[in-house]
């Protein structure tokens, strides 16, 4: 079940928080810099496991801390090198996050999830190509969905 809300997805009551990243992501910009702010473990994890496993884009990674459950989706191109900007996203790259975030969330048994307008920010795409492939691909969940279509800093949304 989706609900679509306005507000802040960090004040969101939902169990985990999934969003849009790059492999090798640096988490400098937008939602991704806001969680590396709160959960500076998560940021480190991240690099570790990147150096690792060295994902590709469409792969998705999840990080249990203490408060938060937050899955990681590699819905951009990685960046050439380490002094570049992370590629836009694709719709190739959404689909494939979205698939393994939908068995992540069955297989970790995850009670909610809050995302954002997916790959509408950093990652360049326009909401209306990204907004069909979430309801495609999340609609059937038997949990809360909630994503978040307007940001509105520091409000709590009705979820």
């Amino acid at each position: 079940m989706i609900t679509k809300v306005r507000g802040d997805i960090l004040l969101s009551g939902a169990q985990a928080i999934a969003h849009g990243v790059a492999p090798h992501d640096h988490f400098n910009q937008g939602l991704a810099l806001a969680l590396r702010e709160r959960h500076p473990a998560m940021a480190k994890d991240f690099r570790h496991y990147c150096h690792q496993e060295n994902p590709k884009a469409g792969h998705a990674w999840l990080w249990a801390g203490p408060e938060r459950v937050i899955i990681n989706l590699m819905t951009q191109d990685p960046a050439p090198d380490n002094k570049a900007h992370p590629g836009k996203a694709t719709t190739h790259n959404i689909i494939h996050a979205l698939k393994e975030l939908h068995r992540i969330l069955e297989t970790e048994s995850i009670s909610s999830i809050a995302v954002p307008k997916l790959a509408t920010g950093v990652g360049g795409l326009e909401w209306s190509e990204v907004e069909p492939l979430i309801e495609s691909h999340l609609g059937d969940l038997k949990i809360p969905v909630i994503i978040y279509e307007t940001y509105e800093p520091g409000v709590k949304a009705a979820e």
